[in-house]
This record gives structure tokens, sequence and C-alpha cells, in this order.
């Protein structure tokens, strides 16, 4: 299969999470690695959203009127606690397996997400815009990222926010994210990433720059092993790591 120059879809990479779509929401299934993120994730999402539109957390709603779009949402692990926080949710994913679960889940939920099978660059190309893009975990997986992170840029508003996280690129990410995360703890299936796709920070500010975007801050998402759980730092940034950067007004 060749993959569209209109695209930055790699479609071995879409097939490897569409093998695993079914078990999005099992907390000890293949995506543990994400369920043990994602309170570490949303911290730092919405502190990011509630700094950057002047809201406060202590409101029942606080997203109330932002529109926002989960890009590469997956099962919909964050796009559901979005929208619980009164945020007018779009999730976008190109592996098409994934959407009718994150659907199921959605109304088993009671939540009102608007999910569809498709990519960054057709949302662009429609003319969609967000107040907020949550580009997570996506950005190693794609074929040229350049090309994807303009698209991405696109679809914000102007004075949006985009946070983009991905996997640094050094021997420690190597030893961690491949070798302990698939090999030895199995947490994901052998082959789930490829080293030499991961980004430096620097690349990726670099590229975020190139896009048309301006960075404002990026954090370490650090796996502590006594403790078993992730915490934020802003000065390990070896492995995981997350970014924020607007959209110029």
């Amino acid at each position: 299969m060749q993959n569209d120059a209109r695209t930055t879809i790699d479609p071995s990479e879409v097939a490897k999470f569409e093998a695993m779509a079914a078990e999005w929401w099992d907390p000890n299934g293949k995506f543990k690695p994400l369920h043990m993120l994602n309170p570490c994730r949303l911290d730092y999402i919405t502190a990011q959203i509630a700094a950057e539109f002047g809201r406060d957390m202590q409101d029942p709603l606080p997203f109330q009127g932002l529109r926002l779009l989960d890009i590469g949402c997956g099962g919909g692990l964050l796009s559901e606690p979005m929208a619980r926080l009164g945020a007018d949710v779009t999730g976008a994913d190109a592996a098409a397996r994934n959407i009718p679960v994150a659907q199921l889940h959605a109304e088993q939920s009671g939540l009102t997400i608007d999910y569809r099978c498709t990519t960054a660059e057709d949302m662009a190309d429609s003319g969609a815009q967000f107040d907020v893009v949550l580009n997570m975990e996506v950005v190693e997986h794609v074929a040229n990222p350049l090309t994807y992170l303009t698209a991405c840029q696109r679809l914000l508003k102007p004075g949006g926010l985009m946070i983009c996280s991905t996997i640094n690129r050094n021997p420690k990410s190597y030893l961690m994210a491949i070798i302990g995360a698939e090999h030895i703890m199995r947490w994901l299936p052998k082959g789930t990433h490829d080293w030499r796709k991961f980004i430096t920070p620097n690349e990726l500010e670099t590229l975020i720059t190139q896009a048309g975007l301006t960075p404002v801050d990026r954090q370490g998402f650090v796996f502590n092993p006594v403790l078993w759980r992730w915490s934020l730092s802003a000065r390990d940034l070896s492995v995981n790591y997350v970014t924020a950067s607007t959209k110029p007004a």
C-alpha cells in the first residue's frame, strides 16, 4: 500500500492501532501505559487551557464554549474528560476501527462527542477550526511531521492552543520506551514504536515554529517506578514530554 502524497498517514502505523482497537478501554490491556499516563496528561492539558482562555477549573463546566479537536483520538481517553469539562469535542482518527469503539463508549457514558474517521489534512482542507487541538502521541507515527503539524496549525483559530506530546530520541528513550515498555514490561506490542521516528524537544520546537505556531511551554512526563505513577517535570524531558503552542491572533 503506497502512502498518498496528499496525506501524512503512514498505513503501517494505522494498521498497528486498528489491530488493538477493541482494547482501548481495558486499563490492563495493550493501552495500559496510556491509562496510567492519562491523569498526568489531563493535569497538563487542563492547566494550559485554563491559563490560555482564563477559565476557572472550580466551575462545573470550565471549558464550556470552547471547540476542541482531539486528533488521533483512539478510543476517546482524552475526548471524554474534555467533554465532561464542557468543551464541544470532535475526535478524529485515521484508524477506522477506533471510531465505533469511541462512539459506543461515549454513548454508554452519556456524552455527546463528534467522532470522525478522517485525517488532520482533510479536516484542515474542509475549513474546520478549533480553539484547542490536542495532538497527543501522534506526531511520532506520521510520515511527515512538518506537513502534519502545519495541518494542525490550520485547524486552530487565531489565538488557539495546541497541546502536543511525543517521545524524545536518545539512548534512554530507546531503553525505556522500546526495550522496557515493549520487550520487558510488555505494556505495548513489539513494534508499536519506531525509535528512529522519535523527536527531540528542540526538533519539535523547530517544527512547531516552522508550522506557524509559537511555542509557549514544554514539560516532561516522568515515570516513578517506586511510586508507580507519572508526574510532570519542568527539567526532565528525557523520554516522554509535552508542549504547548499558540497560533498568533
